[in-house]
């Protein structure tokens, strides 16, 4: 991490950026992150706030450049590295751009887990797995496809070729043929399986959002929930247990990280279920 320590100057040049992001003058708010860069270098806040205006502006190359900098001042700048995930994934790099919204998500959590940033990934980062998951299961598909349509073809071929050689009953030889076939069929469809959504384990949902857990804790009496979602329950509705009723001190509640894994072992097996209700 090297990082300096800003001018008064680049202070008020970055108060003017921050006035003219607001008024959303971007090319204005960029002038002013630039002179403020010029003066103090090593503020990665002057690089993350240019690349917001260069993001507003859709030019992802400038976002990735300016990202890319804050990160080598500091390495852990949640901003950064999610603006840099946005950035590579305009650029069709799903794999690096989902690896840099997996560190943002990381780093949120651990500094700020109910923080709007972090909800706001994760739908970043289930659009990104989504999307890269329909580009390989519909190339699999393709293939898959491909190989059973030649199969098949080999298989019709043989059978012709056997018929006409041998001397056995024609029904006899179409009955082997069609089991081949039938045999055939269900060895791809198992092949296609894991491509196909079907319904998310209960155990792996949370029952106040409905949906796959992204940040499991376990309250006190056992029940797991999001912890964005128990939080908030416990803020706005009263400090109770939603399912026992038992009260609950919100520090009490702890990461459950047994559902976290096998969480992320079923996304990285079920991609589909980013997108998936339960």
């Amino acid at each position: 991490m090297v990082t300096g320590v800003a001018s008064p100057m680049a202070e008020r040049l970055k108060e003017d950026g921050n006035n003219c992001f607001k008024k959303e003058r971007f090319g204005a708010a960029i002038d002013a992150y630039t002179e403020a860069i010029a003066l103090s270098p090593n503020v990665p806040a002057y690089w993350t706030n240019r690349a917001l205006c260069h993001m507003k502006r859709k030019d992802w190359t400038k976002v990735e450049e300016d990202c890319r900098k804050a990160i080598q001042l500091v390495h852990n700048s949640v901003k950064a590295h999610y603006m840099l995930g946005l950035a590579l994934l305009q650029k069709k790099e799903y794999t690096d751009g989902v690896k840099e919204l997996q560190r943002a998500l990381d780093l949120g959590r651990s500094s700020n887990p109910t923080g709007y940033m972090v909800e706001e990934i994760w739908e970043e980062l289930s659009k990104a797995k989504y999307m890269e998951w329909e580009l390989v299961s519909a190339r699999r598909s393709w293939e898959l496809s491909s190989l059973k349509e030649t199969c098949e073809a080999a298989l019709n071929q043989q059978c012709a070729l056997d018929m006409s050689r041998t001397e056995e009953s024609s029904d006899e030889a179409y009955i082997a043929h069609t089991e081949r076939l039938k045999a055939l069929e269900r060895v791809f469809e198992k092949a296609a399986e894991e491509d196909k959504p079907t319904e998310v384990p209960g155990y792996l949902c949370c029952n106040i959002t409905l949906e796959i857990f992204r940040d499991p804790v376990i309250s006190p009496s056992g029940v797991t929930y999001e912890r964005a979602a128990i939080l908030e329950h416990l803020k706005k509705v009263g400090k109770f247990d939603p399912i026992t009723r038992e009260k609950i001190d919100p520090s009490k509640l702890v990461p459950n990280l047994a559902i976290k894994e096998a969480v992320a072992a079923y996304l990285e097996k079920h991609v589909w279920a980013y997108k998936m209700g339960c």
